[in-house]
């Protein structure tokens, strides 16, 4: 199941999702990505991705996970905000 954070009508620079049961590593790896798209200055909309099917979709063999973009980011950790900071310039 997806759960769309902002308005799905936005534009938007990105599209961030969270992949992970909702534990409270997933939920540190959500606040992470936030504070640092606010502090990037973008437009964009978190996802969390708590289904399975949907998490197994994506190759990942652990959460909590990152994906930029429809890109894999960063598996099994919780990374800090500047570290997120750095995949948006890439």
């Amino acid at each position: 199941m997806f759960e769309m954070i902002i308005d799905d009508n936005q534009e938007l620079d990105m599209v961030i999702k969270i992949l992970g049961g909702g534990c409270s590593k997933c939920k540190k790896l959500e606040q992470n990505a936030i504070k640092a798209a606010e502090e990037a200055g973008l437009d964009y909309k978190i996802v969390k991705v708590t289904d399975m099917n949907d998490i197994m979709a994506y190759g990942v063999p652990m959460t909590p996970a990152l994906i930029i973009d429809e890109v894999v980011k960063s598996v099994g950790h919780v990374i800090s905000s500047d570290k997120i900071k750095q995949f948006f310039n890439k």
